[in-house]
């Protein structure tokens, strides 16, 4: 796919020299660089991960399961109205 893309005029020419001194294109420079990025990015790890925080148990007691007006009060028990 054929694109433009606007390079700093020192970058462009040093990669010039690179590219000229390898026999390699500006292209094959500019993709290879582009490779590089993409993969360290999805190598990176994710700025924040929540930790699992579960527990064994036998999930809720006999007469809660399915009912969350039940659980929702037993939650707000004693904290105002």
């Amino acid at each position: 796919m054929k694109t433009t893309i606007d390079i700093a005029d020192a970058l462009l020419q040093d990669a010039k020299r690179v590219a000229a001194r390898e026999g390699v294109t500006v292209r094959a420079l500019v993709e290879q660089g582009l490779r590089r990025v993409l993969d360290e990015r999805k190598r990176a790890k994710p700025g924040f991960k929540l930790r699992k925080a579960a527990f064994k148990g036998r999930g809720l007691q006999p007469g809660i399961a399915g009912d969350f007006e039940r659980l929702r009060e037993l939650a707000y028990e004693g904290r105002g109205s």
